[in-house]
C-alpha cells in the first residue's frame, strides 16, 4: 500500500529511549514533520457534512435562525403574571373587565397548581429521590462494572502485546547473534583467504626466482604447470634415485662376488688333494 508507515518500535525491549538527547531529536522530528506539511482549506471536503437535523427541535430551529440572523434574543414576557385593571378607556365596556377576571382566573389556577405540586413533593417527593437514587446507582453500577471490563481488556491488549514483544526480542536477539556469528566466521575465512593468497603469490615468487632461466631447446613444463614444483626439485630427485640404485647395484654385485668366493676355494682344495 503507497505511503504506509510500518511501526517497528518495540517499547517492552527496546532501550535507549531515556538516553540524553533521545527526546530532543524526536521533537526536532515532529518539528521538522510540522514545518513540511502544509495543510489546505479543503482537506475535509472528501468527508460528508454531519447531519444534526435529527436532533434538532422546533425551539432550537428558530434559535439557529436567530442566531444566523444576529437578531436579538427575546426578554422573558412577564404578562402572563401580571393583573393589570382595564385601561382607563376601556372601563365602563364589560369585555375588558371581563378579560380582566379570566387573567385573575388563570393566575389563581396557576398558584393552585403549583401548592398542589408543593404538596405532592411532600407526601411523594421522599419515595420519588430514593427510587430516583436506586435507578441511578443501578446505573452506576453498571457503568463500574463497565470500565472495569474496558480496563480488564486494556490489560489484556498490553499483556499480549508485551508477550508478543518479548517473543520477538528473544527471536531478534537469537538472529543477531547468529548474524554476528556468522559475519564472524565469514570476516575469519576472508581473512585466511587473503592470508593463503599471500602465502601463494610468496611461494610462485620464491619458484620463479629459484628456476633455472628457460633455454630455447627446454621444453621443461613451467612451475605453472607442474602445481609449483620446481624442475629442479625433481631433477635432484632423481639423481638421488639414481645414487641410490647405484648403490643397489653395487651392493648386489658385491654381495654376488663373496658367493663366488667360497667355490674357488672349494676348487683349490680339490685340486691340491
Amino acid at each position: 500500500m503507497a505511503g504506509e508507515v510500518i511501526v517497528d518500535a518495540l517499547p517492552y525491549i527496546d532501550h535507549g529511549y531515556d538516553d540524553v538527547g533521545v527526546r530532543e531529536s524526536a521533537l526536532a522530528m515532529v518539528e521538522e514533520e510540522c514545518r513540511r506539511y502544509r495543510p489546505t482549506k479543503n482537506y475535509l471536503d472528501h468527508l460528508p457534512l454531519p447531519t444534526s437535523s435529527p436532533f434538532e427541535t422546533p425551539l432550537m430551529v428558530n434559535e439557529f435562525e436567530r442566531i444566523q440572523n444576529r437578531l436579538p434574543m427575546e426578554t422573558l414576557s412577564m404578562k402572563r403574571y401580571e393583573l393589570p385593571p382595564p385601561p382607563s378607556g376601556k372601563l365602563s365596556e364589560v369585555s375588558a373587565w371581563q378579560e380582566s377576571i379570566e387573567n385573575s382566573m388563570a393566575q389563581l389556577e396557576h398558584q393552585w397548581v403549583r401548592s398542589l405540586n408543593l404538596e405532592l413533593m411532600l407526601d411523594y417527593g421522599t419515595e420519588a429521590w430514593k427510587s430516583y437514587l436506586e435507578v441511578f446507582t443501578a446505573m452506576q453500577a453498571k457503568a463500574q462494572l463497565h470500565l472495569q471490563q474496558l480496563k480488564k481488556d486494556i490489560q489484556d491488549v498490553n499483556w499480549q502485546r508485551k508477550q508478543a514483544q518479548t517473543q520477538a526480542g528473544e527471536r531478534l536477539r537469537s538472529l543477531e547473534a547468529h548474524w554476528v556469528l556468522l559475519v564472524s566466521k565469514n570476516y575469519e575465512i576472508e581473512t585466511e583467504c587473503v592470508e593463503l593468497e599471500k602465502l601463494v603469490h610468496a611461494a610462485r615468487e620464491q619458484l620463479q626466482r629459484l628456476a633455472p632461466p628457460p633455454t630455447e631447446n627446454d621444453t621443461a613444463p613451467t612451475p605453472e604447470h607442474t602445481n609449483g614444483i620446481d624442475q629442479d626439485v625433481v631433477e635432484t630427485n632423481g639423481s638421488d634415485s639414481n645414487t641410490n640404485g647405484g648403490e643397489e647395484n653395487a651392493e648386489t654385485k658385491d654381495s654376488e662376488g663373496e658367493s663366488e668366493k667360497p667355490d674357488v676355494q672349494e676348487e683349490s682344495s680339490n685340486e691340491s688333494q
